[in-house]
């Protein structure tokens, strides 16, 4: 590992609105929905920001915010700040802070080394050094508050053309920042920007080379960490606060992109489950044991799964198509083919980017494809037929986002689709901006956030 620095630090102890216990208790907040997990209504300050991929309920809804429906490279744009280097990592925002996580070439240029995986195509030949970074943004100019270098590293593998060298997404509870780098490490920091504690995992080696993006979850006081790739699988979990590791569970799994999901039920073991090729399985989070597992999706899953009232909800699509929903209630051992498993699709199903499930409403674009399907995700029966995104002319991969009654589809040529959240669904606004976006949205009160290849966009009513 490099030398830790930290730079241009500004921050204040008591930077977060709301109560003083918001931070011990944001930790609870990951996973589904408040609602289906205790039949109580989460308190309104710990549902207020954007601590994590897919935002507070894990499911892509920011429950109180009201972003922009229109804009562009000279409308609703508050502030554009450059970016150095390319990542991929998902904005996460919580009090004042925007929280980044960047890899950039530094040094001079080095003689390209190419990918010798299995099977490997379209990659980028790695030529430079990367710095690898945590970074926080204030949001209220788009100014650097902080930024610290966790470790300086030639990357042993280059990625997929329309991947980057930092793909995996922050979370946080308010006091620190968790991020991880896969073969770069997993760092705990402070909202200050100090590092408090650092993991060495080991180095992945992905399938095909495409690189890595599992991002971790928090349950309560333990982060957890999946590891897929194609040499020994693990899924880890640490204590929060110290590093400490509480458990580690062999996998027999092959390379999977997907983030864990946390669900707990009224009277039920908490659990964390993890989507993979040969099976979607659940876990106990106390002891990482092993609760049940199912099989039915296909190679490659980057898809994350997502909960509804009492199911669990997981897709992928690349050789083939594929989306089960399970009930983990009761469910023990291979669950495969029993009526644990209460509704299954095998067409127009996700590869990248994970599903917005908003209200009762399922949401997911078709492959890569400009195309949305709309499911009751109780039944797994369509929703009136699969809109056409029209303008976006390239790939989504960019997870879907929903608030104030509004779904938000960003494709990587910069186009956004906004459409009522209803049962029609109508257009309200297609946006563009001059970038290409591959990483999801964060939305926090009036403000959309973008982040895109070259710049970070905080949108937002003028």
């Amino acid at each position: 590992m490099g030398p830790v620095k930290v730079q241009e630090m500004s921050f204040h102890n008591r930077w977060f609105s709301g109560s003083p216990a918001l931070a011990v208790a944001a930790g609870l907040l990951v996973g589904p929905s408040w609602a289906a997990r205790s039949g109580t209504n989460a308190p309104s300050d710990l549902l207020h920001y954007w601590p994590q991929w897919r935002g507070p309920l894990a499911n892509g809804v920011a429950p109180q915010a009201n972003p922009p429906v229109e804009w562009s490279e000279k409308k609703n744009v508050r502030w554009k700040i450059p970016l150095a280097g390319k990542s991929h990592s998902s904005p996460i925002v919580f009090g004042d802070r925007v929280f980044l996580m960047a890899a950039e070439p530094v040094g001079p240029d080095l003689p390209p080394v190419l990918d010798q995986a299995p099977g490997v195509h379209d990659s980028v030949p790695v030529t430079h050094r990367h710095e690898y970074s945590v970074q926080a943004i204030r949001r209220t100019d788009g100014q650097l508050a902080w930024k610290t270098v966790v470790c300086e590293v030639f990357p042993h593998e280059g990625g997929h053309v329309t991947g980057s060298p930092a793909s995996n997404s922050p979370i946080t509870d308010g006091e620190s920042v968790y991020a991880f780098f896969g073969s770069r490490g997993l760092y705990c920091l402070g909202v200050d920007g100090a590092l408090k504690w650092q993991k060495n995992l080991g180095r992945m080696q992905t399938l095909h080379a495409h690189g890595e993006g599992s991002s971790p979850v928090l349950a309560g006081d333990t982060l957890i960490v999946c590891w897929d790739h194609e040499g020994d699988s693990f899924l880890h979990a640490f204590d929060k606060g110290t590093g400490r590791q509480l458990w580690k569970v062999a996998r027999d799994e092959k390379t999977s992109w997907s983030t864990p999901l946390v669900v707990t039920e009224p009277g039920g073991v908490p659990q964390v489950v993890v989507s993979a090729t040969k099976r979607v399985r659940g876990y106990d989070i106390a002891t990482g044991g092993a609760l049940w597992e199912c099989a039915g999706l296909s190679d490659n899953v980057v898809s994350s799964p997502v909960y509804h009232h009492g199911l669990v909800i997981a897709g992928n699509s690349y050789y083939q198509q594929a989306m089960l929903a399970i009930r983990p209630a009761g469910a023990k051992g291979d669950v495969t083919g029993t009526g644990q498993v209460v509704w299954k699709l095998n067409r127009s199903t996700p590869y990248v980017s994970t599903p917005l499930l908003y209200d009762d409403a399922l949401y997911f674009v078709r492959h890569n494809q400009n195309v949305l399907s709309r499911l009751d995700p109780a039944t797994g029966r369509a929703r009136g037929d699969a809109l056409r995104l029209d303008g976006i002319r390239d790939f989504v991969f960019a997870s879907p986002v929903g608030a104030a009654g509004r779904l938000y589809v960003t494709g990587r040529d910069g186009t956004t689709v906004v459409l009522r959240h209803d049962s029609q669904n109508a257009t309200l606004a297609t946006n563009h901006l001059d970038d290409s976006f591959s990483a999801s949205p964060a939305l926090v009160d009036g403000e959309f956030y973008l982040r895109g290849e070259r710049f970070l966009y905080c949108l937002a009513e003028k």
